[in-house]
């Protein structure tokens, strides 16, 4: 079958507080392989329409309810092929379970939902309706994060003993909410953000590198939550221990009140026959310790052998030209893009297998286990 652009609708990622609308569009376009079609881009109906007016949107709608309804009707080449959901985390549920449904893709922002019973009905109606879905956990798109999933699959450091896992920032030190920063505000607010702010917000984010890279999941956890700004209703550090379904450990740290921290996130993971660790500040390079040897660094480069074929269509330049977030957030669409064309009958590259609707679900039990464990003083809490 011929190829052609794919379609993307957008969820929320108008008006000038929105961070994550803008990453969005530029990762759609960035490989020239899809086009901005549908966008319901504000809360109000005239904002809405005016603002996918003035980002070139191709149609635009007043709400998102009746995007994803007069989306449905056309015919497939028409309609969008995916919608991409960028809102604050209440309003994931909602056009995310509504595309599902109607058989349109969806890359939508995390956490997946507000609350656990939310993310497994999505993921009933995703996996009834064989709807390709990825969830934006962006980090996951770094080729040396993919790389390093490959060598732990591939036993590179044996089994798995324990992953260190983390995600700092310093923005929410100060009470920023109370200055009228929208990102901030809805980000402290329970009826927002859901039970956990900073779990919920860069927490899932380490504890996915725990599932992506080293392919585990936590059995059971003990946590400690705790908004260090007073008058706060949401967590703005989040600790965890974790106990692994094969054995093994993972500290997963989260925090918005370091001081002088830039999303310096990554993690370590420790096995048998070595250690793979990676930081967002030194992403162009994957560092692989071995007892006794000099540390091996794996430097980004589609040239270099030591890359597998799944992963090289996902980088873009020459080694020695970095990569950074906008390309990591492009790969995700990629994925997405990917599995909608092999669905379509299209003749492409296998899709690297980036977080799916589980990984969503899988997000949104870590935090409730670990909000229940913090209010029970630590307790150890199984995950599920």
């Amino acid at each position: 079958m011929s190829q052609r652009k794919l379609k993307v609708g957008m969820v929320g990622g108008g008006g000038p507080s929105n961070f994550f609308g803008a990453p969005h569009r530029r990762a759609i376009l960035m490989d020239n392989s899809a086009e901005l079609t549908a966008g319901a881009l504000r809360s109000k109906p005239d904002e809405s329409i005016a603002s996918a007016k003035e980002l070139f949107f191709t149609r635009g709608y007043g709400d998102w309810q009746s995007m994803i309804a007069a989306e449905a009707k056309l015919p497939v080449g028409e309609r969008i092929d995916y919608v991409t959901i960028v809102t604050p985390n209440d309003a994931h549920y909602g056009p995310a379970e509504a595309a599902a449904a109607a058989g349109i893709g969806v890359l939508c922002e995390k956490p997946l939902t507000t609350t656990l019973e939310e993310a497994k009905q999505l993921q009933k109606t995703v996996q009834s309706h064989k709807t390709p879905f990825v969830v934006a956990y962006t980090y996951t798109g770094f080729p040396m994060v993919m790389f390093a999933k490959t060598l732990v699959k591939d036993g590179a450091i044996g089994e798995v003993r324990k992953v260190e896992a983390w995600y700092p920032q310093g923005w929410l030190a100060t009470k920023l909410e109370e200055s009228g920063q929208k990102q901030a505000a809805w980000r402290v607010d329970p009826s927002k953000a859901g039970a956990s702010g900073c779990g919920g917000d860069i927490g899932t984010h380490a504890y996915e590198f725990v599932r992506f890279v080293a392919g585990l999941s936590a059995t059971k956890i003990s946590a400690r939550l705790k908004a260090f700004i007073a008058g706060r209703a949401l967590d703005d550090d989040f600790t965890v221990l974790a106990e692994l379904e094969n054995g093994g450990i993972a500290t997963i740290a989260a925090s918005q009140i370091t001081i002088g921290a830039q999303n310096d996130n990554g993690f370590r993971i420790s096995g048998s026959k070595g250690t793979l660790e990676w930081s967002i500040t030194d992403h162009n390079n994957l560092k692989f310790l071995e007892g006794g040897q000099p540390v091996k660094v794996y430097r980004l480069g589609a040239e270099y052998g030591y890359f597998p074929e799944i992963i090289k269509p996902y980088i873009r330049v020459p080694s020695g030209h970095p990569e950074g977030f906008h390309e990591a957030l492009a790969n995700l669409h990629m994925t997405l893009q990917l599995q909608i064309r092999a669905k379509l009958g299209e003749k492409v590259p296998a899709a690297f297998p980036h977080p799916g609707i589980e990984d969503g679900v899988a997000g949104m039990a870590f935090v409730e286990a670990a909000v229940a464990s913090s209010k029970a003083e630590g307790a150890w809490t199984k995950v599920g």
